[in-house]
């Protein structure tokens, strides 16, 4: 199963990127999934559903400890059409 993960973390700074946002971006970079893109207002990944999986609790403990106050996150089966 392939999975995409949208997120973003907060709070913002338009200025210049918060800790916790260079986190995330490190952590989703360096898993092991395809088709990331990373924005200043959303980011997104695809992977194999064990590696998703693992991304988002790296991701979730690792922006949390750096000072995210709040992580929002979808995550949406791909279906084979949707590549």
């Amino acid at each position: 199963m392939r999975l995409r993960v949208e997120f973003t973390t907060e709070p913002f700074d338009l200025d210049e990127a918060p800790g916790h946002a260079v986190v995330a971006r490190e952590v989703i970079e360096t898993a092991d999934l395809d088709a990331v893109d990373v924005g200043p207002f959303g980011n997104t990944a695809e992977g194999g559903a064990d590696a998703v999986l693992a991304a988002v609790d790296t991701l979730l403990r690792r922006t949390l400890t750096a000072g995210a106050t709040r992580v929002t996150l979808q995550v949406n089966v791909v279906e084979e059409g949707d590549r």
